[in-house]
């Protein structure tokens, strides 16, 4: 390919290394959202709270002004890293999957990887 820069400098731009995180994902894995108000609505919820900052206290109602707030559940995951070079930056996910297997994090229903983070050295 004719490059009107010299040679040496794209072979310059490919040089280095990149460290890759990932984390494993499994079949069992909880991501889910749930509104404050659809939080505040459940009875239990609603008891627990009052009981534990509104002891002995009565007529206490329990509102949330911002009903876009929404609370996450997610399952804690491990993070791993790996290093590569810039030229395998297409086969990122290949290489992750590869290194995976390599550090046995592989476990019945969790046979996935998410590239989390990719940072140039």
């Amino acid at each position: 390919m004719y490059n009107k820069f010299s040679d040496n400098y794209i072979g310059e731009m490919m040089t280095g290394t990149i460290i890759v995180t990932y984390k494993i994902l499994c079949n069992t894995d909880l991501n889910k959202e749930i509104s404050i108000q659809d939080l505040l609505s459940n009875e239990k919820v609603t008891k627990t709270i009052k009981s534990e900052f509104a002891k002995g206290l009565r007529n206490i109602v329990l509102d949330a002004n911002d009903s876009d707030t929404s609370l996450k559940i997610a399952t804690e995951k491990s993070l791993y890293s790996f290093e590569a070079t810039k030229d395998d930056f297409a086969d990122l996910l290949v290489l992750a999957e590869e290194d995976a297997t390599t550090k046995k994090l592989f476990k019945k229903d969790c046979d996935r990887v998410e590239l989390v983070d990719i940072q140039t050295t």
